[in-house]
């Protein structure tokens, strides 16, 4: 093991890294708060600051990812799509991604953001779980950032989701609207309780996702329509099935990513509410057999290609830290010359409550992310 390996092992590291994510988070609510204040009198004004500073936090979680762990993702697709990617980014163009069952899904947004390098502010809209309203930094920053959430009962969520998306419509910045269509985790007890059900409707059953539930996904498109140009439906698996976890990527865990990525008109898709669920249903058939191919031959069929990683998400994380660190590392340069029980007692306290982030964080990835 390397010097630098070793280095991304060590707890105190992970603490310091933890601090200015968390830090900055707080400051970054705390500003996305006093915008508020911008709302009444210019709200796109408003939406670009927060788009900014949502990217400064999030992008943090990126650098970890692409620099500290050197995850390494190769992107299956033609040169067509990717040129269309580029190009939406280019125009401001936003359109639904249809996101795979493992963790980390966010990875793919940052992946195909880095296709359009001219406009780096794009957002991430998704459709998320009610509970992440009360998660700090996470939750709070996705509020701000206008996300729509929901609590899965149609019955319940039906104005909020629909009132949310329209809301996008005039949105001034590029943004990516994620979908994920299964729900929820793959499990062997959810995927068999899913094909019963697709038994039950007389559908194909599905050997690796999960049956989609169409209502999310045909109710965005009737939202965002005239506003989106394309769907992305991707398929996203991690070599020796290494799925990344919060924990691994601090200690510096390098994991390998192949991403299929498919591109669909808006206009190729029907607008009838029961058609578009009959074209979801064969989009999962057909996501089935690629993964197939994907278990037999260990990956995707077409043209691969590999984005550069970006500079940006590390000088934001070099900008928070520097700003952050100086005066902790005068703090406890100060404990130790002064001896004084008060100051030590406070450091410890700090020690204590960086834990307590540390294990919560690692918790909320756990159980709502």
């Amino acid at each position: 093991m390397g010097l630098f390996a070793y280095l991304k092992t060590q707890f105190i590291l992970h603490l310091l890294i933890s601090f200015v994510f968390i830090v900055s988070g707080l400051i970054i609510n705390f500003i996305q708060l006093c915008t508020l204040l911008l709302w009444p009198i210019n709200k796109q004004l408003y939406r670009r600051i927060n788009c900014r500073l949502s990217y400064s936090l999030w992008s943090q979680l990126v650098m970890l990812l692409e620099w500290w762990a050197g995850t390494e993702c190769t992107l299956f697709t033609d040169k067509a799509t990717v040129d269309k990617v580029h190009r939406s980014f280019a125009m401001q163009r936003c359109g639904p991604l249809l996101t795979p069952s493992q963790d980390f899904t966010g990875l793919i947004s940052w992946i195909l953001r880095t296709l359009g390098t001219r406009v780096l502010t794009a957002v991430s809209k998704v459709l998320a779980k009610h509970e992440l309203l009360k998660v700090p930094l996470i939750g709070w920053t996705w509020y701000f950032l206008e996300i729509v959430f929901c609590k899965r009962r149609w019955e319940e969520d039906k104005d909020t989701v629909i009132q949310g998306l329209k809301n996008l419509s005039d949105y001034p910045e590029c943004m990516w609207f994620l979908l994920y269509c299964e729900g929820t985790r793959f499990t062997e007890k959810k995927h068999q309780i899913s094909m019963q059900v697709a038994e039950s409707k007389g559908l194909p059953k599905l050997k690796y996702h999960l049956l989609p539930r169409t209502k999310g996904f045909t109710t965005t498109m009737q939202c965002l329509k005239g506003t989106v140009s394309a769907v992305y439906d991707v398929t996203l698996n991690f070599k020796d099935k290494r799925n990344p976890t919060l924990l691994g990527i601090l200690h510096g865990k390098k994991y390998e990513a192949d991403m299929s990525v498919r591109r669909f008109p808006v206009e190729d898709i029907p607008e009838d509410e029961k058609e578009c669920a009959n074209w979801l249903h064969k989009l999962y058939q057909e996501k089935d057999a690629l993964q197939e191919h994907y278990e037999k031959d260990g990956t995707f069929p077409g043209p691969q290609f590999k984005p550069p990683r970006r500079p940006w998400t590390l000088l934001n994380f070099f900008f928070w830290a520097t700003v952050l660190l100086s005066p902790l590392i005068r703090f406890v340069f100060g404990v130790f010359v002064s001896g004084s029980p008060l100051l030590i007692i406070g450091f410890l306290l700090f020690i204590g409550i960086g834990n307590c982030f540390y294990f919560y964080f690692l918790f909320v990835e756990k159980v709502y992310l």
